[in-house]
């Protein structure tokens, strides 16, 4: 019978290290959204991570904007942008204050409040589905750019905190390219996953988009 998830709310010295050090180890964590509709959470099953000026693939490679100046910190602090014109994405802030590195919640399971996720992703067949890629899983949560800043260790009268949950052991973490990410970050193996867990979403390579006339 394996243990209960900790309950254990992770403090910023959690997000406080290095990018790459902190992505796969919230694998099994467990993210705690409070909505006016009721608390939601999930289980956190693959990320990706980047590292900022470092990263050709960052949105901040090439220095802050009104857009991504949440990703300059501090650690612990939410990071949302939206993309395509029509969906949001949730980002994790780590490392040190400027130095603008962030973990992208790719997928997950919602534990808790699954009826409310299923409300707001119709279009999802099965439970598994409901937060399986970025957009789903920030439209099953009720994520939007509102939470873009949102502090992760303010307590319990935030929207957003991040639970102990389950540590995933090593031998059960895969990684690889990240999902959509073309130029000189494509080849980056900075996209880590719960190794054969059903929310997991595919991997697709970076398809350029074709400009209209």
């Amino acid at each position: 019978m394996s243990a209960r998830p900790d309950r254990t709310p992770l403090a910023r010295s959690f997000f406080d290290r290095p990018v790459l050090t902190v992505a796969p180890d919230l694998l099994g964590r467990i993210l705690v959204r409070r909505t006016a509709d009721g608390p939601m959470e999930l289980r956190i099953t693959e990320v990706e991570a980047y590292e900022g000026a470092a990263d050709p693939g960052s949105h901040a490679y090439r220095g802050r904007t009104a857009r991504n100046a949440s990703m300059f910190g501090p650690p612990g602090h939410a990071y949302v942008y939206f993309i395509y014109g029509m969906w949001f994405s949730l980002n994790l802030v780590c490392g040190p204050p400027d130095h603008a590195s962030g973990v992208l919640l790719r997928a997950g399971e919602i534990t808790v409040g699954a009826d409310l996720a299923a409300k707001r992703r119709i279009s999802a067949r099965y439970p598994h589905e409901l937060a399986k890629g970025p957009a789903r899983l920030a439209t099953a949560l009720d994520v939007d750019r509102s939470l873009d800043g949102a502090d992760l260790c303010a307590g319990p009268d935030s929207p957003l905190s991040l639970l102990a949950g389950t540590v995933t052991p090593p031998d059960l973490v895969s990684n690889g390219p990240r999902t959509g990410v073309g130029g000189a970050g494509a080849g980056h193996p900075y996209r880590y996953w719960i190794t054969g867990d059903p929310t997991v979403s595919p991997y697709r390579a970076h398809a350029p988009r074709r400009r209209t006339t």
